[in-house]
C-alpha cells in the first residue's frame, strides 16, 4: 500500500484496512513493513508476525502520524523463510536520498537458487558453484536498456534472501551507474520504465508466470508505481495495482476488510488531496483505477503522472530529487525541450 499526499495526512483509516489482510481476510502472514517520509529521513516499522495480530501494527492504526509519503507491505512468503531480513519495505541510500522498495509478485529472474546455477530449469549462461559458496554469487546485472553494461560491480546487495530485496538492489545498481548527476524526474521516470521492461523481458526465459508490482520511495514527495500483473498458479487471486484520488469535496469511505468507515469532510482541509495505492481495492464505496499492464505511473502531490513529460509538473513544484551529496543536473529546461513541451509551460518557473 502507498500514500501520497499534497498535504501532511495519516495513514491510519488506510492502513487499518489493510493490516486485515495480513493474516484476517487474507493470506498476506508473514511479516509487514512501513516506511513513511520524515522530511529526508525514513521512519521505518517492520514486524515478521501477521499485521493483524501485531500489537505493532496496532499501535500505528491508534497512533495519527501524518507525512507527505508512505508504503507499506504484508507480506506472502514465495521466496525466503519467515524473518525480519525478508520484510519489506527495503531501505537504501542512493545519491543522498532515502529509497524504499516494496513487491508484490514473482521474478524468477531474481530468485537466488535460479541465478546462483544451483536450480534445474536455470540456463546454461548462469554462473554455476557449488553449495558450499552459492550464498556469494553476484546478483544478475541489468541496465544495457539504460545503456549501462555489467563491469562486474555491484554497490548494492540484498541482506535477505528474497528476490525482491535483489531486484531492488539492481534496480539501484544501474541507475547509480547510469547517473553522475541527479536525473530530472521525467528522465528518472523513462529510465526506470526501461529497466522494468528489461525485468520482464529476462524473466520470460523461465517457466511460470511473471509478477512484478511495486512501489519505489524516492525522497519524501514522490514514489513510483509500476503493474506488471498476475496470477500465481492454482491461484484465482489477481495481483495487480489499484489506485484512487481524495480530493475535495471530500465524502465518506467504509473499509472493504472491515466494517469501519469515515466521513473524510469532516477531518479534511480544502489543500488535502490524498492519492492511495493498494494491490486490490482497499474501500467497497470509492470508485478505484486498475494501473495497466505495463504502466509506470509517478505520484507526487497526490497525483498521477502517467507519462514521462507529466512528471515536470513535480519539477516545477520543486518536488524533483534533491540532496546535498549529489548536484542536480542544471539543463531541465534541455529535458522539457527534448520532451516537446511548449514554451509557456515552462515560463516563469525561473529555469
Amino acid at each position: 500500500m502507498g500514500l501520497n499526499c499534497a498535504a501532511p495526512t495519516d495513514f491510519t483509516f488506510s492502513f487499518r484496512g489493510f493490516a486485515r489482510r495480513g493474516g484476517d481476510t487474507d493470506v498476506h502472514s508473514h511479516g509487514w513493513g512501513l516506511c513513511f517520509y520524515d522530511g529526508k529521513g525514513i521512519r521505518a516499522f517492520h514486524d515478521s508476525e501477521p499485521a493483524a495480530h501485531s500489537l505493532l501494527a496496532e499501535f500505528l492504526q491508534t497512533h495519527p502520524v501524518k507525512t507527505f509519503n508512505m508504503v507499506s507491505h504484508i507480506r506472502y512468503a514465495t521466496r525466503g523463510e519467515v524473518l525480519l531480513e525478508n520484510v519489506h519495505p527495503f531501505q537504501r541510500e542512493m545519491w543522498g536520498i532515502s529509497w524504499c522498495f516494496a513487491h508484490n509478485g514473482d521474478v524468477s529472474y531474481f530468485d537466488r537458487n535460479i541465478f546462483a546455477g544451483n536450480d534445474a530449469d536455470c540456463p546454461n549462461t548462469a554462473p554455476k558453484v557449488n553449495q558450499s559458496n552459492r550464498s556469494c554469487v553476484k546478483i544478475p546485472w541489468i541496465g544495457k536498456s539504460i545503456g549501462v553494461e555489467d563491469n562486474g560491480e555491484r554497490y548494492y546487495n540484498p541482506i535477505g534472501k528474497t528476490d525482491s530485496e535483489a531486484m531492488f538492489c539492481a534496480l539501484l545498481n544501474a541507475l547509480r551507474a547510469r547517473f553522475d548527476t541527479l536525473p530530472s524526474l521525467p528522465v528518472l521516470h523513462g529510465a526506470i520504465a526501461s529497466l522494468c521492461n528489461e525485468i520482464v523481458a529476462l524473466d520470460m526465459q523461465y517457466d511460470g508466470t511473471t509478477i512484478f508490482n511495486f512501489l519505489l520511495g524516492c525522497g519524501p514527495r514522490v514514489q513510483f508505481a509500476f503493474s506488471w500483473p498476475g496470477s500465481r498458479e492454482g491461484s484465482k487471486v489477481w495481483n495487480g495495482l489499484h489506485y484512487l484520488v481524495r480530493e475535495p469535496p471530500f465524502g465518506s469511505a467504509h473499509l472493504s476488510d472491515c466494517d469501519y468507515s469515515i466521513n473524510f469532510a469532516s477531518v479534511t482541509k480544502d489543500d488535502d488531496r490524498v492519492a492511495v495505492i493498494a494491490t486490490s481495492p482497499l474501500t467497497d464505496d470509492e470508485d478505484w483505477v486498475e494501473v495497466k499492464k505495463g504502466q509506470l505511473i509517478l505520484f507526487d502531490d497526490g497525483l498521477p503522472h502517467l507519462a514521462p513529460d507529466d512528471c515536470f509538473e513535480a519539477e516545477l513544484r520543486e518536488h524533483g530529487l534533491v540532496s546535498d551529496a549529489m548536484p542536480r543536473n542544471p539543463q531541465l529546461e534541455v529535458d522539457m525541450r527534448r520532451y516537446q513541451l511548449r514554451k509557456e509551460f515552462f515560463q516563469g518557473a525561473d529555469i
